[in-house]
């Protein structure tokens, strides 16, 4: 288990970096957010955001702004790590 915990530490040693990918989940978060749901965000936001906790879509439930969001994110992490690979850096 404390191997665990040093991998951890180690990739999110510095600070700004963490700070830097939980900038972007929430980009993506609002961006997946406001892009599939304009209408509602729109016309009444108030009620949409009170209407989660019985939303679902595919049987994930409330959580599934979450877990898109963690998905798509996690396609991109796998990008800019090949992408990382191959930069000259």
């Amino acid at each position: 288990m404390g191997i665990f915990f040093a991998m951890i530490r180690a990739l999110f040693y510095k600070e700004s970096y963490m700070k830097k990918e939980l900038a972007i989940f929430i980009g993506l978060f609002l961006f997946l957010a406001i892009g599939m749901h304009f209408k509602e965000w729109i016309s009444h936001p108030i009620d949409h955001v009170m209407a989660l906790p019985t939303a679902g879509a595919y049987g994930i439930g409330p959580f599934h702004p979450l877990v898109f969001t963690l998905a798509l994110y996690l396609v991109f992490a796998l990008f800019r790590g090949i992408g990382s690979l191959f930069s000259k850096k």
